[in-house]
């Protein structure tokens, strides 16, 4: 629960509350991981109330401004010293943090596994990822922009897996594309893939995370309500295309 639930204008007010729903409504063998941040002030108030709750990880959303690489890794160390936790970390741009520190978070033991999302005009063409991989184990880090990269930063680059914000409209055909990509399959991966660009191209162009709450909606899977500030609901026009392209996701998964 981090970036597509909007937890970056979460009140740390309503933190613990937010904590109690998750815990609550999960099934016993789902895995819940939280976000703190992406602010300092947040990410200590945020790790004291994370505290012996029983959460096994937590990810700290990035931010870039103001921020530095080695302020980041300070930032990493004391929201694990101070919450118990290990945390992800949540590589979304090349300034955030340098591969030589994140190794250095991993080897001293404060990350529990890495969420690479630095997009890519060519997926291929990454020397940060590169250099990652090099110094990082590829099984602590997951390909974290959803379908679109997934299958090369596995394939090429040896990562453990992918996130995924469609999976909200279709967990299983996503679940399908990891299965085909972990067996070689790579044309029936590449197939599945194609299929979630619809509503992929539609996040790229009006933003990943009100595209996704529209989807959500709009498809009849649940009532999501109105954005949280600073995010705000999108035009009519717009929604027309969601609500269009999240019923044919949503049909294909049901198919």
């Amino acid at each position: 629960y981090g970036g597509n639930a909007n937890l970056y204008n979460i009140a740390v007010s309503e933190y613990p509350n937010l904590l109690e729903v998750l815990a609550s409504e999960s099934g016993s063998e789902t895995l819940i991981v939280p976000s703190v941040g992406p602010f300092y002030g947040n990410i200590i108030d945020q790790a004291n109330l994370l505290k012996g709750l029983g959460f096994s990880m937590a990810m700290i959303l990035p931010t870039l401004f103001p921020a530095s690489s080695r302020g980041i890794a300070t930032a990493v160390r004391n929201f694990v010293e101070k919450s118990g936790i290990k945390a992800v970390l949540y590589i979304k741009d090349e300034g955030y943090i340098s591969p030589e520190v994140v190794t250095e978070l991993v080897n001293d033991g404060y990350i529990s596994w890495i969420k690479y999302a630095i997009v890519r005009e060519q997926t291929s063409d990454d020397n940060y990822l590169k250099s990652l991989t090099e110094s990082v184990d590829p099984n602590m880090i997951v390909s974290g922009i959803g379908e679109q990269p997934a299958i090369i930063h596995l394939k090429d680059f040896g990562l453990l897996g992918f996130t995924s914000g469609c999976v909200c409209v279709a967990p299983s055909k996503s679940m399908q594309m990891l299965q085909a990509i972990k067996s070689g399959d790579f044309a029936r991966a590449e197939d599945i893939r194609s299929q979630f660009t619809g509503l992929e191209d539609l996040r790229n162009e009006y933003g990943p995370i009100p595209v996704l709450h529209h989807a959500v909606a709009l498809s009849g899977i649940a009532d999501t309500g109105s954005h949280l500030p600073l995010l705000s609901d999108l035009d009519e026009v717009v929604l027309q295309a969601v609500a269009e392209k999240s019923k044919e996701l949503l049909e294909w998964e049901r198919s």
